[in-house]
This record gives C-alpha cells, sequence and structure tokens, in this order.
C-alpha cells in the first residue's frame, strides 16, 4: 500500500542543509526498524519548508500502532526522533500531539479509463 504524509520544516536554512544531512548518512538501527516494520521503500520530497512522504508498505507486515509502540521502546529510534524534531514543525493542519500527518489522495491516474 502507499502512504503519503505531510510535514514541515522549521523555516531555517541552516537546520534544513543539517537535516538533510542528516538524511544522506540515516542511522542503520532508524533502516533496520523501518524495512521490519514492513515499510519496502520511503522518499521524502521537500518544497520551501513542506515535505511529502510516500511510503510503499508490506501490509501483511505493516502495522502504524505497532511501529509507533516498538519506537517508544528503542532508545535509539527515539533517539532518532528527538534529533529530528530539532528541524521538523507541524503543518498548520496536523493535530495536536502528530508530527507526520497522512494525506487525503484526490487523484490517480489508474482509476481513470
Amino acid at each position: 500500500m502507499r502512504h503519503c504524509l505531510a510535514l514541515d520544516l522549521k523555516d531555517d536554512p541552516a537546520l534544513i542543509e543539517e537535516y538533510e544531512a542528516h538524511h544522506r548518512a540515516v542511522w542503520p538501527e532508524v533502516l533496520q526498524h523501518l524495512r521490519a516494520h514492513g515499510i519496502r521503500e520511503l522518499e521524502i520530497f521537500r518544497l520551501g519548508t513542506r515535505m511529502v512522504m510516500v511510503m510503499d508498505t508490506d501490509d501483511a507486515v505493516f502495522d502504524p500502532a505497532r511501529m509507533a509502540a516498538a519506537e517508544r521502546d528503542n532508545p535509539r529510534i527515539r533517539e532518532w526522533e528527538a534529533l529530528m524534531w530539532r528541524f521538523q514543525s507541524p503543518t498548520p493542519f496536523t493535530p495536536e500531539g502528530r508530527k507526520w500527518t497522512p494525506m487525503q489522495s484526490v487523484f490517480r491516474l489508474g482509476d481513470t479509463a
């Protein structure tokens, strides 16, 4: 299944560059965590401070609640998430206490004749 989520970055060019530098060298534990929870592919796109994450998941394995629980139980993943939150901020449409927020699909070419 494909998931699209949105999140903003703080409007600071130095922080944005540092954020992107971290994503050129994602910690191995983070990559392992993502793959272990059924994420087959993940891409993050940026336009200014707005980011969109596209994830393709294995529905037989991917469970957002189980993944969130595993994140809370893993000190290294919590450390990564705390580090990333230095650069990130919720979108104006993000519910309180959330980070990456699911986007609604409004068009899919494959659904047309």
